[in-house]
């Protein structure tokens, strides 16, 4: 990500970021995080554009969130009406400030899982998410391997919409054949995509 687009993601100060919950009951709401090697906040546009392609889709879906980082797509979903989230992440410091917020919010419908977001997905789902949000560190090979898992291991309801950020463009991502890629934008070098379960 651009230093341009990390400064419309957040406002930096003493080593200690903000972020701005765009819409919903939390709109302009503004919460705080620490910086962490490979977290790329979405940039406020970014997250605007996404949640407009899933305003359709969002009151009331059950939202999984693989690679929380800062939590931005993860609140931004419950603020906008998300029944329930689910955000996994290996941080355990973003971890922490995440669950704060959600007290901060007096947020009961979200959940913080400190794990490794593959490991997790190796398990059968106990419940299908209508959303999941796939924001992962680049250059690690995470994205193709999690999406599969969330294909196999049942973790996707039958017309599941499925968002990606990745490093690549969407043709060369090699995702389940049965994802049907819907929209996509591409900002720099990050290419932002949404697919639907088909």
């Amino acid at each position: 990500m651009s230093r341009k687009s990390m400064r419309n993601a957040v406002t930096t100060h003493n080593g200690t970021s903000q972020l701005r919950i765009i819409g919903g009951q939390w709109r302009s709401r503004r919460l705080s995080f620490t910086q962490a090697p490979g977290l790329r906040p979405t940039p406020d546009r970014v997250r605007e554009t996404l949640y407009n392609w899933l305003a359709p889709y969002i009151e009331g879906a059950k939202l999984l969130d693989c690679f929380a980082g800062s939590g931005a797509l993860f609140l931004e979903g419950l603020s906008r009406g998300a029944e329930y989230a689910l955000a996994l992440e290996l941080n355990p410091q973003s971890v922490n400030t995440l669950k704060q917020h959600l007290t901060t919010l007096n947020c009961n419908t979200g959940q913080v899982e400190l794990t490794d977001s593959l490991k997790y997905l190796t398990q059968a789902a106990q419940q299908p998410f209508d959303i999941a949000l796939l924001d992962p560190p680049f250059h690690q090979d995470l994205l193709k391997n999690a999406c599969h898992l969330l294909e196999d291991n049942h973790w996707l309801s039958e017309d599941a919409w499925i968002y990606t950020e990745s490093e690549q463009a969407p043709s060369c991502l090699g995702l389940p054949a049965n994802w049907r890629l819907h929209r996509e934008k591409h900002t720099g070098q990050v290419f932002y995509s949404l697919w639907q379960r088909g």
